[in-house]
């Protein structure tokens, strides 16, 4: 029986350009942390390889301190990791392996796939056959190799690649660095260990992505997985379980306020929202000015809590009430000012009619404040 930890897509050094500083770093630790995961459960499961099928980085330009920590990430796990070049970390002339191997950073039980040639391991029976990406993008099936390929008799034919399968994907992302669909019957192959593609994906009985083992954006593609495939012999199907790996929940929650008893619900559902949770948070409907304040006030304090949460008020019509008008003390020109500023979120200014709104209710609210405040004093 042969024990393998399929895995891919790290994405180690990816910068998060899309969040702020302090986020963007959180996230990218975490993709170490995520691989210190990977080797603590290599050992759990006593498997025998660990297969990385490619995109070990985000880009070939990583610093050395990020490589150098890459591998110590690994250090977890003592027994034999093979690491296939993606489409972000191309074997090129000189790219990012090279550089490592000058830095001497790469350990004695790793073995990088930098060259379309076989990869026996005598002792454990299984030959790997790895298909490495020499650019980013290719146009040529790579693992077309493997069908001609000679290995010993006896021993479990593994193949492992980084690209779109045909006629798998969605037609936008099935383009470059193509994978012939049947290529592990094709190439008598008793499993194939894909990335690329970072959620978890059966594509046949013999071919898998294994996904992302920490999810790295807002998709529902079960992410933050990797694979444990048992072999029982040449020949025999694999038998391949999905387990969790991922800490941090990436999620898209749209939260639609039509009565009043709604925010009742948004305000309990930001309430929930967890340390690890990274959130993109969408409201539609309307509500009232006082409505509004407690969502923000809300969200403020959810922001403090979650990893990182991403609030679009865009699509919720502010609707003042007759109290918050009364609350603001907005009569005469105000007043008329905020009426046409409610019509106006009808039309092609919508946006700015929203924001204006909002700003002179805050700044009205404010000052009312202050004069409660004064006067008490």
């Amino acid at each position: 029986m042969l024990k393998l930890l399929h895995t891919a897509d790290w994405q180690i050094g990816k910068l998060f350009g899309q969040f702020d500083r302090d986020e963007a770093a959180l996230l990218a630790d975490a993709r170490f942390k995520a691989v210190e995961r990977l080797a603590r459960l290599a050992g759990e499961r006593a498997v025998d390889l660990v297969l990385v099928a490619g995109d070990v980085f985000d880009a070939q330009g990583v610093a050395d301190r990020t490589i150098h920590r890459l591998f110590n990430a690994m250090s977890g796990f003592s027994g034999r990791w093979v690491l296939l070049p993606g489409n972000h970390d191309a074997a090129l002339a000189e790219s990012v392996w090279t550089r490592a191997l000058r830095l001497q950073a790469v350990p004695a039980n790793v073995s990088l796939c930098l060259s379309p040639e076989p990869l026996l391991f005598d002792a454990l029976g299984v030959a790997i056959l790895p298909a490495p990406l020499t650019q980013r993008n290719t146009f040529n099936d790579l693992s077309e190799w493997f069908a001609g390929a000679e290995t010993p008799s006896g021993m479990l034919r593994i193949g492992l690649a980084h690209g779109s399968v045909r006629g798998i994907l969605a037609e936008a992302i099935d383009s470059a660095n193509p994978i012939a669909a049947g290529r592990a019957e094709q190439a008598g192959l008793d499993y194939l260990a894909l990335g690329d593609w970072h959620g978890t994906r059966q594509v046949d009985t013999r071919t898998w992505y294994s996904g992302t083992p920490e999810t790295d954006r807002f998709r529902a593609n079960q992410s933050g997985q990797a694979l444990l495939v048992e072999l029982a012999e040449p020949g025999a199907l694999p038998v391949v379980t999905p387990l969790a790996t991922g800490r941090h929940r990436w999620r898209t929650d749209t939260l639609s306020l039509q009565v009043a008893s709604d925010i009742e619900l948004a305000l309990l559902h930001i309430s929930e929202l967890a340390t690890d949770d990274v959130v993109q948070l969408s409201f539609s409907g309307q509500t009232d000015l006082a409505g509004q304040r407690r969502l923000r006030a809300a969200i403020g304090q959810a922001a403090g809590r979650v990893l990182s949460l991403l609030a679009d008020f865009s699509a919720l019509r502010l609707e003042p009430t007759a109290d918050d008008i009364d609350a603001l003390q907005a009569d005469g020109y105000l007043g008329e000012v905020i009426d046409e500023l409610r019509a106006q979120q009808q039309g092609d200014a919508a946006d700015i009619a929203r924001d204006a709104l909002t700003l002179l209710a805050g700044i009205l609210g404010d000052r009312r404040a202050e004069s409660v405040a004064g006067g008490g004093a």
